[in-house]
């Protein structure tokens, strides 16, 4: 019968002890081993861990055998161990602590199965057939609680949890949820009773690094005498690594974001695929890096999770360091290229026409949108090494190529935040026709921010820039642009105007898609200004010109416009069938925001046509195209209107 061998493990501060000490209690006190507890600290990540032979003197101290009674040699005293506990007829828990390497705790395990043994480590044992028990960092909520409680018990009159929650929970997060640091920050609030909880995290939010302000207020020892500090149990693990683990480690820690897909950690280290998860992998057995697998299982498609400490504790060895800064400098021009390659070519399959060539790795727009989505947040947060001269170049073009996506997914604070940046960018590095560019974009971004009057004066800009440059494709998008900014900011005869002039210079050039453009969005301020006849005109030429360039989704928003348009004229049968192409259209590309939009128009003209069930029907098709789109304002409004027609 096999030995019955638990292990707790998880990373440096994860509590591991704590719960295996509070296990042996429970269980001791519900008769599980009533022949007692054996504890031995084996050290092993000090710089003298204990030795197996070492911890069997120990063991037999316990067990009672002492100084005259020891056998002399190292090999009888382990038979005397084992003889000694295969003679206990009462079952006894063995607790093998901060084990390191199985060397440490390999010769200790009883020879018999009567008994239990418990290892803790931050290593996982692969090797062994043991019983593993990981443990990850706390749930927010119960740091929280774990907090709370730790201050209340021990001053009840302390209200400075109940007080503070925002500051409560901020600083929880700052402390990555590691029962280790919310020890330390515990201990650095009672000593510092009469500040708020908000005084500690602005000092960790300025040091830019939790360790470092926690290990200098540490309180002391815990209850098992170890010392209350964070950056030595880093130190320990980061220090006993191989070197490909050691430099795969630093350089993850580099990741512009705490998640990083495995293709990505690949141009980062500039290593294969299969080199770099057999590293992951190694990292993930010392619990410096966690694995977050995906949907589809594979190894390629993992992404992997550092812990917020980890992070900043593997950036500072770089940072103190000439050699790794510039290490670490070329592994991020690596990943910047990376990047930069491959959301070029989800951009160029997300604006693709039938014509055009086609662009590498996607293959269709659900493909790009796939990747863009799993790599949003280091693409948006790689966007703020452009501030670095190195990186300028790659970050700007990694901005633009960003902007169709992101509009696309509705996501304009993040849109508006890496044209901000990309925009100071080309500032600095003095490149005009980068900095219209930009400009433009940001315009874009701020109107779909809500942000008018701020939109108008990004495409303004964009417009000189483009004008001073002599670019007249790029002047007729910014004066679109400009043109759909004036019309959110409710200056209608401005926009009619800049909307002509983009025609124009579309016209001249003989570039018919932005013509198709300009016309479409000319046809929506000419609505606005109640010429109802000219934008019926003009959303027809755009429809046509978009079929022409065979633009299927740039068609179907010339269809729902020109649904508005023949609305007002009061020609709803036209309105509905013009409608209903657009939302064919918007389902055929999974555009569920404007599915959203053109199935509320149709639901209006139902009603107009005094057709409530059709519109009803109409309303709640909306209302599920919005919840597709995760737009809940949308959603609530559908519904509301939809409800008003059931009564």
């Amino acid at each position: 019968m096999p030995l019955l061998i638990f292990a707790v493990t998880g990373m440096g501060g994860v509590g591991k002890t704590a719960l295996a000490v509070e296990a042996a209690h429970r269980a001791r006190a519900r008769g599980w081993f009533p022949g007692g507890t054996l504890f031995v600290d084996l050290r092993g990540y000090d710089d003298d861990p204990v030795t197996a032979d070492q911890a069997v003197l120990a063991l037999l101290d316990t067990l009672g055998i002492r100084d005259g009674e020891l056998p002399p040699t190292a090999d009888r005293q382990y038979d005397a161990y084992r003889a000694l506990l295969a003679e206990r007829r009462d079952r006894m828990l063995l607790i093998l602590d901060n084990a390191s390497d199985p060397t440490q705790y390999l010769p200790l395990l009883p020879g018999t199965d009567h008994h239990r043994v418990l290892i803790t480590s931050r290593d996982r044992p692969d090797a062994l057939p043991v019983r593993l028990i990981d443990l990850e960092a706390l749930p927010p909520d119960d740091s929280v609680t774990l907090l709370t409680c730790a201050l209340h018990d021990s001053d009840e009159r302390d209200g400075r949890a109940a007080r503070e929650p925002d500051a409560l929970r901020e600083l929880t997060d700052l402390c990555g949820h590691l029962p280790l640091a919310l020890q330390v920050v515990a201990g650095m609030l009672r000593r510092r009773r009469r500040r708020d909880i908000a005084s500690l995290v602005a000092e960790i939010r300025a040091a830019g690094d939790a360790t470092t302000v926690l290990d200098h207020g540490s309180p002391g020892m815990d209850l098992y005498g170890r010392p209350l500090v964070l950056r030595p149990v880093l130190e320990t693990s980061y220090s006993r690594l191989p070197p490909d683990q050691a430099r795969l480690l630093r350089l993850l820690c580099l990741a512009p974001s705490a998640e990083t897909g495995t293709e990505a950690i690949g141009a980062l280290a500039d290593l294969g695929v299969a080199i770099v998860v057999s590293l992951l992998e190694d990292l993930a057995a010392r619990y410096l890096v966690t694995p977050v697998v995906s949907v589809s299982g594979t190894a390629s498609a993992t992404r992997w999770r550092l812990h917020d400490l980890v992070r900043a504790f593997g950036a500072g060895v770089v940072a103190r360091d000439a050699r790794l800064r510039e290490e670490g400098n070329a592994a991020r021009e690596r990943l910047l290229d990376f990047y930069v390659r491959w959301t070029d070519a989800a951009d160029d399959r997300l604006r693709w026409l039938p014509g055009l060539e086609g662009p590498e790795r996607f293959g269709d727009r659900g493909e790009a949108l796939v990747w863009l989505d799993t790599e949003r947040a280091g693409l948006v947060a790689s966007v703020t090494w452009g501030r670095e001269e190195r990186f300028a170049e790659a970050v700007v073009r990694l901005a633009v190529c960003l902007g169709e996506y992101l509009a696309w997914r509705r996501y304009f604070d993040d849109w508006v935040a890496v044209t901000d940046t990309a925009r100071d960018v080309a500032q600095l590095a003095g490149d005009r026709l980068a900095e219209a560019i930009v400009w433009d974009h940001l315009g874009l971004a701020l109107r779909g921010a809500g942000r008018a009057e701020e939109a108008v004066d990004a495409h303004t800009h964009a417009r000189n820039l483009y004008q001073a440059a002599e670019d007249r494709h790029g002047e007729a998008d910014a004066w679109d642009n400009l043109g759909i900014a004036l019309q959110g900011a409710g200056r209608t005869g401005e926009a009619i105007n800049a909307h002509t002039r983009a025609r124009n210079l579309y016209q001249a050039a003989g570039q018919r898609h932005g013509e198709a453009g300009a016309w479409n969005n000319l046809g929506n301020a000419l609505r606005r200004a109640g010429r109802i006849g000219e934008a019926i005109n003009a959303h027809t030429r755009a429809r046509n010109l978009y079929r022409a360039a065979e633009d299927r989704h740039g068609e179907g928003m010339a269809w729902n416009n020109l649904g508005s348009a023949l609305h007002e004229a009061g020609r709803l049968r036209e309105a509905v069938e013009a409608y209903g192409k657009d939302v064919e259209i918007c389902r055929e590309f999974e555009d569920w925001y404007g599915a959203g939009q053109t199935l509320h128009n149709l639901a209006l003209a139902q009603e107009a046509a005094r057709h409530p069930a059709e519109a009803r029907t109409a309303y709640l098709q909306s209302a599920d195209a919005f919840t597709r789109a995760d737009a809940p304002t949308e959603v609530a409004r559908a519904r509301t209107r939809a409800a008003r027609l059931a009564t």
